[in-house]
This record gives C-alpha cells, sequence and structure tokens, in this order.
C-alpha cells in the first residue's frame, strides 16, 4: 500500500506568503520528523518545509523487522502525524533534493523546484554498505534499509527455500528472524569472531549464539563471503566463503554496515569526514545548515543507531530556536529484542581504550557485566531481563561511581540497588531515558501524560514509546500508577484454576478424613480406595507420575533449546497438573494425614501445592494488583515452592520403601 502524501501548491504559497523565509529540513526518516516536532513545539512562527525521497509517508525504520516478520503492518509504523500538525508545515514527500546552492541558500529538487531557506537541516540518514563481492549484482541479492526493501523481502519470504544474511548484527539477525515465517533455512555469515561484536563480550555472545542455534538459525563465524555464484538466469545460486565452504542459497541479504548520505553535503562543499561534520550546536561549516542524525559526524564519531539522532535532533531544533543548547556526544546503548533474546549494551565494552575492573554475575540464562574504572561504571553488557537498566544508564550517561558494597551485592545477586528503590518512576531525573528505542526521556513522557495520554496504548501511538520491543512498557504502566498493565497471556484459566484448588486445599485442611465403610453391606465399597494395596498402588503411582510431570512443566522456563509452545501456556498446564494432584491425593489417602513420614509427607506436600496455588493466583491477577506486592509475594511463593518441594523425593522414597518392605 503506496501512502505517499502529495504537495498542495495552493497551501504552500499561503503560507509562504508572509515574507519569512522557511526552514527547510532534507530527511523525513524518524529523526527529521523528530526535528521537525521538536521545533514546532517551540512555536518560532517560521514556515517548515519537510522533503523526503521516498514514496512513504514518513515511518519508524526501526520497526522494519517486525513488518518483515509479520508482527505489525505498514499502518503501525507509521510515525504519527499528531506532533507535526501545523499550518506552518509543507511535506514534499517523493521529491529528492539534488543540489543546494549555499551562496543563494536555496536548495532545487528533482523536478526543477527551486526553495529558498533560512536555516536548512540535512537528515539525509545513511545507505547500507555493499561490499565489492564477484557476483553482488546477481538477481535475488536485497538490502534491508527502506520501506521499499521491506516490500520486496515480504514478498520474496514466502518463495525463499534458503535466505543467507551477510552480517551478524542487530539489523542482520532481527532480519535472519523474520525471513523464518515460512520455515526457510537460515544462514548468517560473520566475518568476526562472534556474533554482535561491538555489543557484547565473549561470554555473553556464546550464550547469545547458543540462543540463535536453538532457533535453527545457522551461523558462520570468523568467515565472509568470497564469491557469489549464480545460474543460467543470472540468479544467486551459492556463496562461497574465504573458509572454502560453498553454501547452496536463493536469497542474500547485504546487512554489512552503513555508509552516511553525503552527496548533497560533498556537492555543496561543506566539510565531511565519514559523514558530515558538525559542532557541539550540531551545526556544519555553513552555520546556516545543519546536520543531524546518521549523515552527521560529531567529534570523529558517526552514530548508526537512531537514538542519538534524536538527540541531535532536539539540540539542533533549540538552537535555531535561538535556545543555546549544546551537543557532547551520546553513550551508545542497544536495549533491544534480539531475536527473542533480552540484549543489553552500553558504553565502554571492551579494553580497547583502557583496561577496567571487571565485576561478572552468571546464573543460568542470565549474564551481567560491569566495566568500573576508578569506581566509576562505563560499561554494561547483560543477557536477559534486568529491572535496573535505567538506572544503569543514568550511572554510565554521567560516570556516577559505585560503592563497595553495592559492587559486592552484584557479585552476590546480580543486583546493585534494593528493590524499593526502583519503585517510583516518576521521581527519576527528568532527562532519564525510558524508551531507548525511540530516545524517549522521563520528563517528555511525563509532558504527555500531563496533557492526557492516560494509557500506554496512548502513550503509544502519541510518542511511539513501547512499540519497537516493549521492554520499556512496566516503567510506562509505573509511570501511570498501574492503571493499564495488561494482564499475562492465559491468565484467565490461571486465576480460575488457582481459585478452585486453593479452595480445594483449604477444604482439605478444615474437614474431617473421609471415614471408611461400618459395614461391609453396602453397595460399594469405597473404602477399597485405600484398603485394597491394587487400588491404593494405582493412585500413589499416578500421583507420583504427576509429580515428576510436574516438575519437568516448572523446568520449561530454563529450557530455551525447548521453543515449542508458548510459555504461559505451559504454565497454565503446571498449574492445573499441580492442582489436579489434589484430587487424586484424595483418591490416594482420603485426606488421612497420617503419622510419621506419612504425616511429614501430607503437610510437605498439600504446603506445596497450596503456596502454588497462591503464586499462580498473584501471577493471574498482576495486573491489577500493586507491583511491589506481585514481586514480593511471587519472590517469596516461588521461593517456598522450591523449598517445600526438596523434602518431599525423601520422604517419598521412604514411605514407598516402608510399604514394600513391611
Amino acid at each position: 500500500m503506496n501512502t505517499a502524501l502529495k504537495l498542495d501548491t495552493r497551501q504552500t504559497e499561503s503560507i509562504l506568503m508572509n515574507g519569512q523565509k522557511p526552514i527547510v529540513i532534507i530527511g523525513s526518516g524518524p529523526v527529521g520528523m523528530r526535528f521537525v516536532s521538536e521545533l514546532l513545539n517551540y512555536s518560532t512562527g517560521q514556515p517548515v518545509v519537510i522533503y523526503g525521497d521516498e514514496s512513504w509517508a514518513p515511518y519508524n525504520r526501526v520497526r522494519l523487522s517486525s513488518l518483515l516478520a509479520g508482527e505489525v503492518n505498514h499502518e503501525d509504523i507509521l510515525i504519527s502525524d499528531s506532533d507535526t500538525d501545523s499550518s506552518l508545515l509543507i511535506q514534499r514527500f517523493n521529491c529528492r533534493v539534488e543540489r543546494i546552492n549555499r551562496e543563494k541558500k536555496l536548495i532545487e529538487d528533482e523536478y526543477g523546484n527551486v526553495q529558498e531557506y533560512e536555516q536548512l537541516v540535512l537528515a539525509t540518514g545513511s545507505s547500507p554498505f555493499i561490499p565489492e563481492i564477484p557476483g553482488i549484482d546477481l538477481e535475488g541479492i536485497y538490502q534491508f534499509r527502506s520501506m521499499d526493501d521491506a516490500e520486496k523481502l515480504i514478498a520474496r519470504r514466502a518463495r525463499s527455500r534458503h535466505t543467507v544474511i551477510l552480517g551478524g548484527g542487530l539489523l542482520g539477525l532481527e532480519a535472519a528472524r523474520a525471513m523464518q515465517r515460512y520455515s526457510t533455512d537460515v544462514s548468517v555469515i560473520e566475518h568476526n569472531r562472534y556474533l554482535m561484536f561491538r555489543q557484547l563480550d565473549e561470554t555473553a555472545a556464546a550464550m547469545f549464539k547458543q540462543h540463535v542455534d536453538g532457533m535453527s538459525i545457522h551461523t558462520y563465524l570468523h568467515d565472509s563471503v568470497k564469491t557469489i555464484e549464480g545460474d543460467s538466469e543470472n540468479r544467486i545460486k551459492s556463496i562461497e566463503l574465504r573458509s572454502g565452504k560453498t553454501i547452496d542459497c536463493d536469497t542474500l541479504i547485504v546487512s554489512a554496515g552503513i555508509k552516511p548520505n553525503i552527496n548533497l553535503a560533498r556537492q555543496a562543499k561543506l566539510a565531511f569526514g565519514r559523514g558530515i561534520k558538525v559542532n557541539d550546536s550540531m551545526q556544519t561549516s555553513d552555520p546556516d545548515i545543519y546536520a543531524i542524525g546518521e549523515c552527521c559526524e560529531h567529534l570523529g564519531e558517526v552514530y548508526g543507531i537512531v537514538a542519538p539522532g534524536y538527540e541531535q535532533a532536539g539540540i539542533a531544533a533549540r538552537n535555531i530556536a535561538r535556545i543555546p543548547s549544546e551537543y557532547k556526544g551520546t553513550v551508545l546503548a542497544t536495549s533491544l529484542k534480539v531475536v527473542g533474546l533480552p540484549v543489553f549494551s552500553m558504553g565502554e565494552v571492551d579494553e580497547s581504550t583502557r583496561t577496567y575492573t571487571q565485576y561478572i554475575f552468571q546464573q543460568d540464562n542470565l549474564y551481567r557485566r560491569l566495566n568500573v574504572y576508578r569506581g566509576q561504571l562505563l560499561g554494561v553488557i547483560a543477557i536477559g531481563e534486568w529491572a535496573e537498566l535505567i538506572q544503569l544508564k543514568e550511572h554510565v550517561k554521567k560516570g556516577k561511581l559505585l560503592f563497595p558494597w553495592q559492587l559486592k551485592r552484584f557479585v552476590e545477586t546480580g543486583e546493585l540497588w534494593d528493590s524499593d528503590s526502583l519503585e517510583q518512576v516518576n521521581l527519576w531525573p527528568a532527562e532519564a531515558t525510558i524508551c531507548s528505542c525511540n530516545g524517549l526521556s522521563r520528563g517528555y513522557l511525563g509532558k504527555e501524560i500531563e496533557n492526557g495520554c492516560n494509557t500506554v496504548q496512548a502513550l503509544a501511538e502519541k510518542t511511539g514509546a513501547s512499540t519497537v520491543c516493549g521492554s520499556c512498557k512496566p516503567l510506562l504502566v509505573n509511570m501511570l500508577g498501574q492503571k493499564d498493565i495488561e494482564p499475562v497471556r492465559a491468565w484467565k484459566p490461571l486465576w480460575y484454576g488457582s481459585a478452585v484448588f486453593f479452595f480445594m486445599c483449604a477444604i482439605a485442611y478444615l474437614l474431617p478424613a473421609i471415614p471408611y465403610n461400618s459395614t461391609v453391606q453396602v453397595p460399594w465399597r469405597w473404602d477399597m480406595l485405600w484398603t485394597d494395596s491394587l487400588f491404593k498402588q494405582i493412585s500413589g503411582f499416578t500421583l507420583l507420575g504427576m509429580t515428576t510431570l510436574v516438575l519437568i512443566l516448572s523446568l520449561r522456563k530454563r529450557m530455551t533449546w525447548f521453543s515449542w509452545g508458548d510459555f504461559p501456556i505451559w504454565r497454565v498446564l503446571h498449574a492445573l497438573l499441580g492442582g489436579s494432584a489434589i484430587f487424586v491425593l484424595l483418591v490416594h489417602t482420603g485426606f488421612r494425614l497420617g503419622d510419621n513420614i506419612n504425616f511429614m509427607l501430607m503437610m510437605s506436600f498439600t504446603a506445596l501445592l497450596l503456596v502454588g496455588t497462591v503464586v499462580g493466583s498473584v501471577i493471574a491477577l498482576e495486573h491489577k494488583l500493586e507491583a511491589r506486592t506481585v514481586r514480593q509475594v511471587r519472590s517469596l511463593g516461588n521461593w517456598l515452592h522450591i523449598l517445600l518441594f526438596w523434602p518431599i523425593p525423601v520422604l517419598l522414597g521412604f514411605h514407598i520403601f516402608k510399604t514394600y518392605y513391611y
């Protein structure tokens, strides 16, 4: 669906008739649109004209992988025009700018039209880097950088039998995940020693690779493509690696990095290096021309992610609005669910510049590493969920000190702060970043909440918060006072089952044991369930089998290699099976508590079931309860659940031994 917007020339003339030259922006990507939004908020009264060379309405490039994976549709990734709804704004999309005339302060588009400017902002972004490989021009080779690229890959996805991704970075891995939708074989070629080489260390990368391997994505590390072979119809049929391996494939996606779009700057004879050089005010070598986003170079650094571009857009907008502001660089942070696994990397993560003291916590599927230099936190790497990431970002950005007792706690528990200190997001600094994917601060989101965005959905539609990886959604919920937290999947069966089984556990303690028959002159002797050896063995081993199965299901969350089925469904099955064990226990014992070992076994088993029903109820209703209460009950309940289980195998062993021996 093409959603290009057409220019209304009559509207343009009326807006520009006031005699003011407009502020012109070249580039309608997320950074260019953020600049427009920021500038209009300052109400300068000056006309604004934005040019975009794509035939699509402005969209969020960060979410292209979600579009390719089929998780969202086109409308979901369009940039909301609510922040750019102004009579002062002219939008000229599907209109490429060809040249800049600095002396006359005007630009010329591809149709020969001329537009004057007062200030010019270049937000031209970047293009994919295409390595010079023999055969790179064959049919079946794609890029993944724009909506047009995504559309081509969506059309290709269903027909591809084996897709190869050249590049094991963020975008390449997300493309790999998306191309698997129709059971396509996918391989990733990475020339570095491990995946996400710029963001992870070897230990974290090894854990990450294990997760990728579990998704049946083949990886070839420390290798690169030597040649690309085609068939008689000039279509790709295989690639040869420098290691000598040959991989048959029908699709190749090149995701080997970016190169800033500097052609306009070069033509205008602006200073450039790898990107368009800018100062702390985001001005180029021409003080009336600014550059922001992936096309610019600040102090020798070109940022390849969107968050620094958003920050630069705000700096440029304030300076043009005559509000002096300086850009001091951005501490790079990656906080995304890459192929479904939470990955976080920020600051200085290698030792190329200096030697750090490393503090590492590793447990099960969690890996956390802090790089500390003279007490300052300068870098963080993490695999898995971590509630403290926002505080860590602030410490890295500001070079804050960590105290020895905090580092001791981290090594022992993986946490730096007491959980109570993380409660009130609204008390965090206004500049604290809440949504890393879209570069949204606590202060910015707080203003939108004051302006009427009182649900997570409303915030997402207005600002884009939580629409990429979703990891900031709990923070938004916290800011909104827990008014809009989404329930866990399958919460209703989990809640109903837990409530019923809790009631059954309570009845088991309150009601007396079922009596034996006082006479044999009855139609059916129900006490045979407890007096007949065969019935006792059937019910006993059924209970043993159910208990074993419940134990196996409890390990589902830890079995990352087992990807069949959704974890919430397995959790419900775990709860229902555990609760059903109460009924089997009734059949086996008649709820006679017994004596000695039998009594201890009965108490441990029923207490285990009771705690399980409480934890299940809290998980099911966490969208209705206070976050702190949920966390405390879940933490205590989980530990009690585990603690109460361990005596059962021992007591059960003695119980079986006693029964058969005597």
